[in-house]
């Protein structure tokens, strides 16, 4: 067996021949008239008709049967058999073909259509021109490339040799045609806002610095996807908004966790977090049906059907129902002992950290879909507080939710705060926290509490991303991304 360097060599030689013979081997324009699908749609026509046309591709397969060859292209859009024989593409063309062309070049047929005593649609060549000459082998075709790193770093090979990896991939961009449809067809307004940012706001995550030259500034990469900025949108009057973009949080990979991610987020004036769950359940129902052909799936051993009931769970509740632990009255250290004894890695030792720490240990537990309400205003700085009409005083709780799927939290939304005083004084807490070294903490914007002041209307926000795409297909999250960032070699 040839090493990669000797075949790698090989083809050198046959590139330096295709330029002594005068062909381009890789020439700017293509002479193809049809695409693969195009062709094998069309093929009793074009076959009836007895019509030449110029096919191309990238050759996958080439089986020599005495003296004819079949060649297989695929472009893409499909597959198509091509015949090369000495008796209609001439003696020299076919040696040519013979001295220069390997599976994985990219190549442009001429012929006319027949079917093959099988029953095969295939086009006779009577011509053949390079396209774009490879000087590497493909890798072997039932086996792909098996080393997950060397998959994800050669992505390009990886979706052309696995034909489910390309059907996924098609998938995720149906994912977000359909979330895009959804949101129009309910009359919201899809709006950019920035991705670089001064203070990161709408999330409670480590961000990634950066510095604006022009500006001798510090700049932030957004950790979601203009909440600060969409609700400055709903005091501008724009009733419904939303955006799909990326998001960037400096934290661990993991199965659902990744750097750089896909999200949508939507904003509705006059919503409250009641209505948000009613439309959320119906866009994630939408979204299955549509794109994946059915609403019951499984993941990590959870069963779930969307179409089923989705009962509310309230988060306080569920942790000491599951822990014990009261994490309204709890103190730090009783948290943190909980944890030692559950064997639960955490990292900060602030209530809050320590809280959501408590959460997630239990939210995997939850096979869902169902409706987490009744969080803690301690984690949802910018949630509205439950009414506390009766009692007069501050709620410990507010009006946010999050739909769990599986164990995992696939969105988040609450009820908007839009008290000023109130979000100035919660910003102050994160700043405390930030203060103390809780990189997770929330910044501290003026500006958007300035804005409040001017008056926003109630308004329920929500945002979800590829997390729940990667559920419902099954898959870690970093296989469902397209280029996940890797180590350089």
């Amino acid at each position: 067996m040839s090493s990669l360097g000797e075949i790698r060599e090989a083809r050198i030689k046959k590139l330096k021949l295709l330029r002594e013979k005068g062909m381009n081997p890789y020439p700017a324009e293509s002479l193809r008239e049809l695409s693969l699908k195009e062709a094998t749609n069309d093929f009793d026509s074009l076959e009836k008709n007895k019509d030449s046309k110029w096919l191309a591709g990238r050759v996958m397969s080439i089986r020599e049967q005495g003296a004819i060859i079949f060649i297989t292209l695929n472009d893409g859009t499909g597959a198509f058999q091509g015949l090369l024989k000495k008796d209609l593409l001439g003696e020299e063309k076919l040696n040519f073909w013979n001295e220069v062309a390997d599976i994985g070049d990219f190549v442009e047929l001429q012929g006319t259509f027949f079917k093959t005593k099988r029953g095969e649609k295939t086009l006779e060549v009577r011509d053949w021109r390079m396209l774009a000459k490879s000087l590497r082998p493909l890798p072997e075709k039932w086996h792909g490339l098996q080393d997950a790193e060397e998959r994800y770093r050669k992505r390009y090979l990886d979706i052309l040799m696995n034909p489910e990896l390309k059907e996924l991939v098609e998938k995720r961009s149906k994912f977000w045609d359909v979330t895009r449809a959804f949101m129009k067809e309910k009359g919201f307004l899809e709006v950019e806002t920035p991705t670089l940012e001064t203070t990161t706001g709408g999330a409670e995550a480590t961000p990634f610095k950066t510095h604006h030259n022009d500006y001798n500034l510090d700049v932030y990469m957004r950790i979601s996807i203009g909440e600060l900025w969409q609700k400055r949108l709903m005091a501008a009057g724009l009733p419904k908004t939303f955006e799909i973009g990326r998001a960037y949080r400096n934290e661990g990979t993991s199965p659902e966790h990744a750097q750089e991610f896909t999200n949508l987020e939507f904003y509705w004036a006059y919503a409250d977090y009641n209505k948000g769950m009613t439309l959320v359940r119906e866009m994630y129902i939408k979204i299955a049906q549509e794109v994946f052909g059915k609403t019951k799936f499984s993941y990590k051993g959870h069963e779930f059907d969307l179409t089923g009931e989705w009962p509310r769970i309230n988060y306080v509740e569920k942790i000491k129902e599951i822990t014990g632990i009261d994490v309204i009255n709890a103190n730090e250290k009783e948290m943190k002992k909980k944890l030692d004894e559950l064997g639960v890695k955490y990292d900060g030792d602030n209530k809050e950290r320590l809280t959501d720490t408590l959460w997630k240990y239990c939210r995997k537990q939850i096979a869902g879909p169902a409706f987490v309400v009744a969080y803690p205003t301690l984690v949802s700085p910018l949630a509205k507080a439950t009414s506390t009409a009766n009692t007069g005083g501050p709620s410990p709780f507010t009006q946010r939710f999050s739909p769990i799927i599986a164990g995992s939290e696939v969105g988040n939304g609450y009820s908007e705060l839009n008290d000023p005083i109130d979000q100035k004084n919660r910003f102050g807490l994160q700043k405390k926290l930030l203060e103390k070294g809780d990189t997770e903490a929330m910044m501290e914007d003026l500006e958007f509490v300035e804005m409040l002041e001017y008056g926003m209307p109630p308004t329920c926000g929500f945002g979800f991303g590829e997390r729940l795409f990667a559920i419902l297909a099954d898959k870690p999250l970093r296989e469902t991304q397209l280029f996940p960032l890797m180590r350089p070699r």
